[in-house]
């Protein structure tokens, strides 16, 4: 049968003085290669899409963000393309600053009778939003080499709700100097193997009931 391409979704922006500015799109290849272990008869990886929307932290050295108008637009041409060859394309998201382009284009192909399915990662329970605990215990197990663990210092530990507000207002600089929204000092290996393990079943999952839908149609 078919198969489904696959494309991580990513960005280039910083995570603070600890982690590249490749973050995001290491860790949507990451989990689309567990879900694709575990799916490989259903599916077929693309290249990585490393730009994003990242206007949030326009504010630091190193961010190219293409905006959430343009990353839609890239986002519809590009399954306009590719269901010229794949049954449908599922994205998997690694930065939350595109969920509304990737929100927008995945409304906009199924309207034209596309298969699309957007994913993007929850926050586990107690984790953080940016270049804290969270992405550096992940990073810590799929790329420790670049994980500069001398740099590891506390960003804006704040309630999440409480900073995306500021954020929407004045972006990352406004509430962390140095671009880390949360306290990276505790990551682990342990903790990473689990968030990523549990971000890829819920991957699966969502894939599995896509298809499923899809089929049933």
């Amino acid at each position: 049968p078919a198969r489904m391409l696959v494309v991580p979704l990513g960005s280039t922006e910083p995570h603070g003085p600890h982690l590249p500015v490749s973050t995001d799109t290491a860790i949507a290849e990451a989990i689309a290669s567990g879900q694709l272990a575990q799916r490989a008869a259903q599916c077929v990886l693309a290249p990585s899409l490393p730009f994003g929307a990242s206007g949030e932290h326009q504010g630091f050295p190193g961010t190219l963000s293409i905006g959430s108008v343009v990353l839609a637009e890239v986002l519809i041409e590009l399954v306009r393309s590719a269901t010229e060859s794949f049954p449908g394309v599922v994205f998997v998201n690694g930065h939350g600053g595109n969920h509304d382009a990737l929100s927008a284009a995945v409304s906009r192909c199924v309207a034209d009778g596309r298969r699309v399915l957007g994913w993007s990662p929850s926050v586990p329970a107690g984790g953080d939003l940016h270049a804290g605990r969270t992405e550096t215990s992940v990073m810590s197990v799929i790329h420790p080499e670049l994980v500069r663990a001398e740099r590891v210092a506390p960003g804006a530990t704040g309630a999440l709700d409480v900073l995306l507000a500021s954020m929407r207002r004045g972006g990352v600089r406004s509430v962390a100097a140095s671009g880390v929204l949360g306290d990276p000092t505790g990551h682990s290996e342990q903790e990473g193997d689990r968030i990523l393990a549990a971000w890829t079943r819920s991957l699966v999952l969502a894939f599995d009931t896509w298809c499923e839908n899809a089929a049933q149609r």
